[in-house]
């Protein structure tokens, strides 16, 4: 069972490989141009069909059947590793709906554009991380505030 950033690092991948025409987003074309929001609908949809086929997986290795190990240790390690599944499926659900939102923003015309300062979020952002919403700067000024808040 794979860790859960490396887990969706590779969904990630397995979804921009299998996108169809080679087509990458490049900043000689005009920002969100059709081409890009065409790359990026295809990807986000592909991202999401990629980890809801995972998860239908993991769904039918539970229904198979209870976890059956004759030695302790061995069930007990067995259920850590179910266990661990079981929160990277939790945490994938979560991305699922980030990638609807995206897809949300895709139709609605505000994708690629920051929600804090209006922005270009950035080509080189987006493809790391399709589901991003603010900018590098932003991003960071909230997770400063967020530590501060924290702290006190």
């Amino acid at each position: 069972m794979a860790t859960m950033v490396s887990d969706d690092i590779d969904v990630l991948a397995k979804a921009r490989r299998a996108l169809p025409g080679g087509y990458v987003p490049s900043d000689s074309e005009a920002y969100m141009s059709e081409g890009q929001l065409d790359y990026f609908r295809r990807l986000l949809l592909e991202w999401k069909r990629s980890i809801m086929s995972a998860s239908a997986d993991t769904l039918q290795q539970l229904q198979d059947g209870p976890i059956r190990e004759p030695d302790l240790n061995d069930r007990a390690s067995s259920e850590t590793d179910w266990s661990i599944e079981l929160r990277t499926r939790d945490r994938q659900r979560k991305l699922v709906a980030k990638i609807d939102s995206a897809v949300r923003r895709l139709d609605e015309g505000e994708y690629g554009y920051c929600e804090v300062t209006g922005e270009p979020i950035g080509l080189g952002r987006l493809t790391a991380r399709p589901i991003a919403t603010m900018t590098v700067e932003a991003q960071e000024a909230h997770e400063r505030r967020e530590r501060v808040s924290r702290d006190d």
